[in-house]
């Protein structure tokens, strides 16, 4: 009998771009990478440093090595969002996510069988995200990356449902990652709060947009959909949740059942860190909604790819599944 297969379904790229190639974005503030030619680096937003980074970003053979090292089989990789491009005209933000998206596949090309990748689309003109996710299906992407927001739009709003809409009929997966955090800088000055306490809440609103507003109700059960870090919030919450559906019409005037009872109808990775968040997690979703994912290469990732579902009181078949086996299915390796 083979060895199942070991896929971690959420980590980032970042092409190797210079400032003057992201100048075709935006000539003061776009993102590009500084290598230091020493195997570390930092993304850029023009003249200023947003992030200390090392190669396993921008390089496939050094992707391959920490994977070799870390048992990890296959790996699907996708944009840091900053490079998302959101806030720009469409005349900027469709060759630029078009362009990104050719310079993903090239992070494949070594190894293909190992490396996969997920498109970026312009979420601000919904026309054109939409046949840059078809685009990018035909030319070998495995799915698609978005933001859980679009500006003030959420993913209830009847122009990202439109989008979700179309990844459905034309068999695209999604992975949902939040981004522009809320909270801005005012309460969140230091400490890695954004990421620590907005990150989870924005994936909580997106999860709890699309069931209270009914918009699982509308969208066909064939769209696959997978929220990043454990789904944020949502697990340890959605009692909480299901308590004001019970208790105020207000809450439920959109929603016709339990909240509780849509979590079939998607993923969310394990990117959560301890172990007893793990057997919520897992309890809450249930073992065939929960797939391995490590945000690498990022340090808030997990360091030791799949040790935390490797350490997990789970049984042998339960562990197979969250560790390769329900993204073999979800993005139809």
């Amino acid at each position: 009998m083979s060895k199942p297969l070991v896929i971690d379904i959420h980590s980032h790229f970042f092409p190797r771009i210079t400032q003057a190639e992201a100048q075709a974005l935006d000539p003061v503030a776009a993102p590009w990478l500084r290598d230091n030619g020493d195997g570390t680096g930092h993304i850029m937003q023009g003249e200023q440093a947003f992030r200390p980074v090392y190669s396993g970003l921008w390089d496939p053979a050094k992707r391959l090595e920490e994977m070799d090292a870390l048992g990890v089989d296959v790996q699907i990789t996708c944009a840091t969002p900053i490079m998302f491009g959101y806030r720009y005209p469409i005349e900027r933000a469709l060759p630029w996510a078009q362009r990104m998206n050719d310079l993903a596949l090239e992070q494949c090309a070594p190894a293909p069988h190992r490396i996969k990748v997920l498109a970026q689309v312009p979420l601000q003109d919904i026309d054109a995200a939409c046949k840059e996710a078809s685009r990018a299906k035909r030319n070998g992407h495995v799915g698609v990356q978005i933001g859980n927001h679009m500006g003030d739009k959420d993913l209830d709003h009847e122009e990202l449902v439109t989008f979700l809409f179309h990844c459905a009929q034309e068999n695209i997966p999604l992975l949902i990652h939040p981004w522009d955090m809320m909270g801005g800088k005012d309460r969140m000055k230091q400490w890695m709060l954004p990421w620590l306490v907005a990150m989870p809440a924005e994936t909580q609103l997106g999860i709890l947009s699309l069931i209270l507003s009914g918009a699982f109700e509308r969208l066909p059960p064939s769209l696959r959909i997978c929220f990043a870090h454990g789904g944020g919030s949502f697990a340890y919450l959605l009692g909480r949740v299901d308590n004001a559906w019970r208790e105020r019409d207000i809450v439920r005037k959109d929603c016709p059942n339990l909240p509780s009872s849509y979590v079939n109808r998607f993923h969310v990775d394990s990117a959560i860190f301890d172990q007893g968040s793990l057997k919520l997690l897992v309890d809450v979703m249930g073992e065939s909604q929960v797939m391995l994912g490590s945000d690498y290469p990022f340090p808030l990732g997990e360091i030791q790819i799949g040790q935390l579902i490797r350490d997990s009181g789970f049984s042998e078949p339960t562990k197979e599944r969250l560790q390769g086996g329900n993204a073999q299915a979800f993005f139809g390796l």
